[in-house]
């Protein structure tokens, strides 16, 4: 009689719908930060009314998209690293409103220290879902984050400081959610 090896345990799978939505959230993502960008480099480096306003609403559009994250991804986490992107981002969109209301040296410093914070916990919680596959766009994104939040810092320090360089880091960043939406959709190579 011959013996049986029993059948290797099933990977666990992800909840229904986690990747489909997330892959939503990354296009809107990608889609928004490109027309920020357009909008950003339209209105030039003065900072009117509209700028400031264009200012504050990438990070308060960044809470929103932690906020649906956070909801769609329950089951596969961290939930930890998306709640302190939402209070990390809604101190930013508040600190630039106000840096807004001062000098663009101002403003820069601010999106400087929320890229490098936000890049941080970006990196993590793109570590933590590597499982889920089409993450390493985020691991990169948010590594290349915390150096340009260092370039954001050392330019509000040049005699004539510009928010042009915002425009290309959202523009950066929301290509790296179109790739990460375009790798959720692979499925993800299991070991043997």
């Amino acid at each position: 009689m011959a013996s049986t090896a029993p059948a290797p345990a099933p990977a666990p799978a992800e909840p229904a719908g986690t990747t489909p939505a997330l892959r939503r959230l990354y296009v809107v993502r990608f889609v928004f930060a490109v027309a920020w960008a357009a909008l950003l480099l339209l209105g030039g480096s003065e900072l009117t009314l509209s700028v400031q306003l264009l200012l504050a609403l990438y990070p308060a559009f960044d809470v929103a998209a932690a906020v649906v994250d956070a909801r769609s991804a329950r089951a596969v986490g961290p939930l930890k690293g998306l709640y302190a992107n939402m209070a990390v981002s809604a101190l930013a969109a508040i600190g630039v409103a106000v840096a807004g209301t001062s000098s663009v040296a101002d403003v820069l410093r601010v999106w400087g220290a929320w890229a490098i914070v936000s890049g941080l916990v970006q990196l993590l919680v793109g570590l933590a879902r590597r499982s889920m596959g089409g993450q390493w766009a985020m691991i990169l994104s948010g590594g290349i984050s915390v150096l340009a939040g260092a370039s954001f810092l050392r330019g509000a320090a040049q005699d004539d400081p510009t928010l042009t360089a915002l425009a290309g880091y959202a523009t950066l960043g929301g290509i790296f959610f179109l790739v990460s939406a375009v790798r959720l959709s692979r499925p993800i190579p299991r070991e043997r």
